[in-house]
């Protein structure tokens, strides 16, 4: 039996359970759930950076400064230290605005922690349009100040896929309810299928820091355990008029697909989507 939400799997899939990096090599789980550092990704954007990134900065060898600071960052993420400007929710147009019959999930405004990753990928701003830029001072040293971006990219490059503008209809939805709603803290520990869409996985949660979480197991990893390889929900408290819920629940976002911090699998996915694997850890189909 391998790890895939209780299903046995075949051993096509088990292989497909392993990554293969460009050179070739073939990482073993274990390996991946290590994961390589975010150094060795795209989302290093300093001179330590790979030299055939198109929006490399010629002014700092920092990896970390593009997203994170540590003094001055934006409360208002949901992310820690966040080091960029938040765009406003409602100047998103999201999935939902399709009005397909599939949708029965309740979409909330963008927020969590997509926002924080459209703000550089919805190609609004700069990518060193930091709060807190390295250096004394928010408008950080001479270096920053003077940098380069190689070939002149300083944004999302137009015609890139990760270029995904304000329009959200195209792209997997975002900030909506997990398997149609059902799943909340009001039902924690109730046995069973709770979603409304009996067409997705069961997840799973636990509390972390007084907050209950839930994932749902991929086929790589520790069953039962919330690892990074597994496909993270990320818990929205009740609003009012906020999507319809009266209770914390489970919702996808940007990251429960994608890590931003590895550099195991294209694209920046949780484990690879070999044979869709990735797809049908929480699609039942």
């Amino acid at each position: 039996m391998n790890r895939n939400n209780g299903r046995t799997t075949s051993g096509a899939w088990r292989l497909a359970a392993w990554g293969v990096l460009a050179a070739g090599i073939l990482l073993t789980p274990e390996a991946m759930a290590q994961g390589l550092s975010i150094r060795d990704s795209k989302h290093n954007l300093g001179t330590t950076g790979s030299a055939t990134n198109t929006y490399q900065f010629s002014g700092t060898d920092e990896v970390c400064v593009f997203c994170h600071t540590p003094h001055g960052s934006d409360t208002s993420a949901a992310v820690p230290l966040w080091n960029r400007t938040l765009a406003n929710p409602s100047s998103y147009t999201t999935y939902d605005q399709l009005g397909t019959s599939s949708l029965d999930g309740k979409v909330g405004p963008v927020g969590s922690v997509s926002i924080a990753c459209l703000s550089c990928h919805d190609g609004s701003l700069a990518f060193n349009a930091v709060i807190n830029a390295p250096g004394s001072g928010t408008a950080g040293s001479a270096a920053w100040q003077a940098g380069t971006f190689r070939g002149g990219f300083d944004k999302m490059q137009a015609g890139s896929i990760a270029l995904l503008g304000t329009d959200l209809r195209n792209d997997h939805p975002i900030s909506i309810q997990y398997a149609g709603g059902g799943y909340s803290t009001a039902n924690v520990g109730t046995a069973g299928n709770l979603g409304a869409d009996k067409d997705f996985a069961v997840p799973r949660n636990t509390v972390l820091a007084a907050t209950t979480v839930w994932w749902v197991d991929s086929v790589v990893g520790t069953t039962g355990t919330r690892e990074k390889t597994d496909m993270l929900l990320y818990t929205r408290a009740a609003a009012a008029g906020y999507a319809g819920q009266t209770n914390p629940e489970p919702y996808v976002e940007c990251a429960s697909c994608h890590d931003p911090h590895q550099a195991n699998n294209p694209t920046f996915l949780r484990i690879p989507n070999t044979g869709s694997q990735l797809c049908l850890t929480c699609h039942v189909k």
